[in-house]
C-alpha cells in the first residue's frame, strides 16, 4: 500500500495520480502498486511539478513496515531514533537530532550516540533514567 500526501498539485498531475491511487481527501491519494510503479509515478510528479511537497509512506520489509520518503518542502522533518523513522513536526528552539532529508539513511552503527534511546533523550541529563517532565 501506498500513501501520498501532496501539497498544491497540478490538474494534470493529479489526474496521472487518480490512475493509479484513490483520492480520499483532497491531495491524499491511496493505493496499492509495485514498487516499480511507484517509482515511476513518484518520477513523473518530481519532473513535472518540482515544486511540489510531498510525503509518501509505503508498504516496505522492514522492522515498521513501512518507509517514508519525502519531495520538495513537506513541511515536516524525517528523523531516524533509534532505528525508527518518525516524523517530527516542530523542533521548537532546541536543535533538531538526526534530521534527514528524502532518501538519506543513518550509516549502520550509528544508534551509540547520546540520545538515541527513548530514555536518554539529547536534551536530557545523561545521568537521569528518563526524559525531564
Amino acid at each position: 500500500m501506498t500513501v501520498i500526501v501532496a501539497n498544491d498539485i497540478p490538474p494534470a498531475v493529479r489526474g496521472l495520480l487518480k490512475r493509479w491511487f484513490i483520492e480520499p481527501r483532497p491531495n491524499v491519494f491511496v493505493g496499492t502498486v509495485n514498487p516499480r510503479t511507484r517509482e515511476k509515478v513518484l518520477e513523473y510528479v518530481r519532473r513535472h511539478a518540482p515544486d511540489v511537497g510531498m510525503l509518501v509512506i509505503a508498504t516496505e520489509k522492514n522492522s515498521q513496515g513501512f518507509v517514508i520518503d519525502s519531495c520538495g518542502e513537506p513541511g515536516r522533518h524525517m528523523v531516524y531514533r533509534s532505528g525508527l523513522q518518525l516524523i517530527a513536526e516542530k523542533w521548537g528552539d532546541a536543535p533538531s537530532p538526526s534530521v534527514v532529508s528524502g532518501n538519506e539513511r543513518p550509516a549502520s552503527g550509528s544508534g551509540g550516540e547520546a540520545g538515541s534511546h527513548p530514555r536518554n533523550p539529547p536534551d536530557a541529563d545523561p545521568g537521569s533514567s528518563g526524559p525531564a517532565l
